[in-house]
């Protein structure tokens, strides 16, 4: 597949039947932050709400009537499952989509509504495309591919050729979220023929960053563990497809993390009041990362592809906690004081007159207290480590827990819970998939003498459940309890040894 086999497959994409020409909008209050001119395209208006309608229609109106009788299948945690349902639905054929147990409601129900045959199945992509695979080889039907398609990439390049025409002046750099790539792959081959000294930037999600792996490697590799919080990018592996299209030009990749990702969809619902899901939010978070690391304002035209809205509502709340952090509009610290009328006051006079926004505390013992505490910023990063330097100086032990997990998921709502000389005890953070039945195996599984000590959830309306689990295991059991580990199959970090910890929970 040469460079300009791939343009003519784009320029003669059919996806305007079903799709709209999405507006590229600036976005006056990021451009005054940020010191550029940024736009943002608007995926998130087509009617499935993400970019993904244009290359699931482009991929089936080019299907014969032979091929289409035969069935169309699909795996999707949701988008692109959309955009196929809606496809078939305009076409007049039948489809049958294969779906995570873990996604999202308004995903599923979105995607019946459109008349297509809805399966559940697994907790991943992975376990969903397997799924739809084996439905695919009992019918001999079609099975229409995310990404690893060139109808598929070629649908979504026509996103590339409506932002050079709606901005023919030139562009620095456009922003694109990548999952398995087809849409980076679209728009690159389109943009870099067109306008080579475009920089065409990938962004990912630093704990599902499948290209820039590939990238390293040379060749598409699965990743190990992929984190599913921009649910809408993770996939384990680039496509093989757009890998190759992609390689030689590429103008790097951005990672960024989940506090980044929120932050980012705050800017956009500031600019736009629209709230982006976490991968629609994807490429501003990259797009600001990138302008950061060059050292600040930028003169040339920035475009960032807002790629999709299928937001839970549910998760607003946690989005909303890890903006603030992600803009580093607050910071959390741990602070000693010592146990006697009047220091709490004293510690607040040394906070200044910034805003108090979390303030949490337990008596622990006759000498010192520990507080946990959140604080508005003003000034960023910055000013957190010029207010740990003045509150050293006031002769405070204080730790800096802005960046902790086990402080921002799990403490900051436990303080007070402690034990003393409580044997053996082991802590763990796990991600429990939402589904019936998860606690019940974590329970079932466990030997009959270990004692569960603590247990913290907190349901973020994503496909994850966090939960903090403490657990007494005798030292001559270590093997047995991480063979347990094993069965359980749960994503686990242990923090027994957490500073978080120590302070507020032993």
């Amino acid at each position: 597949m040469t460079e300009r086999d791939m343009l003519l497959r784009i320029l003669r994409a059919r996806v305007y039947d079903v799709a709209e020409e999405t507006s590229l909008d600036p976005a006056p209050r990021l451009s005054a932050r940020l010191g550029a001119k940024v736009f943002l395209k608007r995926e998130d208006l087509q009617p499935v709400f993400s970019f993904k309608l244009r290359g699931a229609y482009n991929k089936i109106v080019g299907l014969s009537a032979e091929e289409a009788a035969r069935g169309i299948f699909a795996a999707s945690a949701g988008n692109h499952a959309q955009g196929v349902a809606l496809a078939a639905s305009r076409l007049g054929h039948a489809a049958t989509i294969v779906m995570p147990r873990t996604t999202p409601e308004i995903k599923v129900s979105a995607v019946a509504a459109y008349g297509a045959e809805v399966v559940l199945h697994g907790d991943t992509y992975d376990e969903a495309r397997e799924e739809a695979e084996r439905r695919l080889a009992r019918s001999g039907g079609v099975f229409v591919h995310p990404y690893d398609d060139l109808d598929v990439i070629a649908g979504q390049g026509t996103i590339g050729v409506e932002v050079l025409r709606q901005h023919p002046d030139p562009i620095e750099a456009i922003f694109v979220p990548v999952g398995g790539g087809g849409l980076l792959a679209g728009i690159q081959s389109y943009v870099k023929h067109l306008r080579p000294e475009t920089a065409v930037v990938a962004v990912e999600p630093d704990d599902a960053a499948s290209l820039k792996a590939a990238l390293r490697a040379g060749m598409p590799v699965p990743l190990d563990h992929v984190g599913i919080f921009a649910d809408g990018t993770a996939v384990r592996q680039v496509g093989d497809l757009p890998f190759e299209l992609v390689r030689e030009r590429s103008d790097g990749v951005v990672t960024v993390n989940i506090d980044e990702i929120c932050a980012a969809i705050l800017d956009l619902f500031e600019d736009t009041r629209v709230l982006a899901e976490p991968s629609g939010a994807l490429a501003v978070a990259g797009m600001k990362k990138w302008i950061a690391e060059k050292g600040g304002a930028h003169a040339g035209s920035l475009v960032a592809i807002v790629s999709g809205a299928n937001i839970n509502f549910h998760r607003l709340r946690h989005i909303s906690e890890r903006a603030q952090l992600g803009e580093e509009r607050e910071g959390i610290f741990a602070v000693t004081i010592p146990e006697r009328p009047g220091s709490f006051r004293a510690l607040c006079n040394a906070f200044g007159d910034r805003a108090i926004t979390e303030f949490n505390y337990r008596y622990a013992d006759a000498n010192e207290a520990h507080v946990f505490v959140g604080v508005e910023l003003r000034r960023g990063a910055g000013e957190r480590r010029d207010l740990v330097s003045t509150l050293r100086a006031s002769g405070y032990a204080v730790s800096d827990m802005t960046g902790n997990e086990l402080a921002v998921l799990h403490t900051r709502h436990m303080v007070g819970g402690r034990v003393d000389s409580l044997a053996d005890e082991r802590i763990l953070r796990f991600e429990f998939p939402e589904r019936p039945g998860a606690l019940g195996r974590f329970l079932s599984l466990m030997s009959p003498g270990w004692n569960l000590t603590l247990f913290h959830y907190r349901n973020h309306g994503g496909a994850v459940g966090r939960v903090l689990a403490g657990i007494q295991v005798p030292a001559d059991e270590s093997d047995a309890f991480a063979r347990y580990l094993e069965e359980l199959g749960y994503p686990w970090t242990e923090e027994t040894d957490n500073e978080a910890y120590r302070l507020f929970l032993r």
